[in-house]
């Protein structure tokens, strides 16, 4: 099943979400391969190095340990999300945190 997500890409310096899907690649074929060349060819965008180079190494990983490369990416893609949560309800405490400490004084 193909799993999609989105990343920020680079369009001339400017940054823009875009959604990516992704699905079980070809063998010796980047997972993002078509949709990194449309988006150059036809947007005039980019998919940050970063994640390419990510999605490769999740390819990399899939094989060796012979786990579906799909399942690898929703897995991944669920603790990111799960990370950010967590970075985000700390931020959400500590802001609470010092109204609070304001407001005692």
């Amino acid at each position: 099943m193909v799993k999609k997500f989105t990343a920020n890409c680079d369009f001339g310096g400017q940054k823009a979400p875009v959604d990516l899907y992704v699905g079980n690649p070809a063998t010796g074929s980047h997972p993002l391969a078509f949709q990194s060349k449309w988006l150059a060819t036809s947007r005039n965008g980019n998919i940050p190095p970063e994640i390419m180079n990510s999605f490769a190494k999740l390819v990399e990983i899939s094989e060796k340990n012979r786990v579906p490369f799909e399942d690898l990416c929703e897995y991944v893609i669920a603790e990111l999300r799960s990370a950010n949560t967590i970075a985000e309800d700390a931020n959400k405490a500590t802001e609470l945190s010092k109204d609070s400490e304001k407001n005692d004084k």
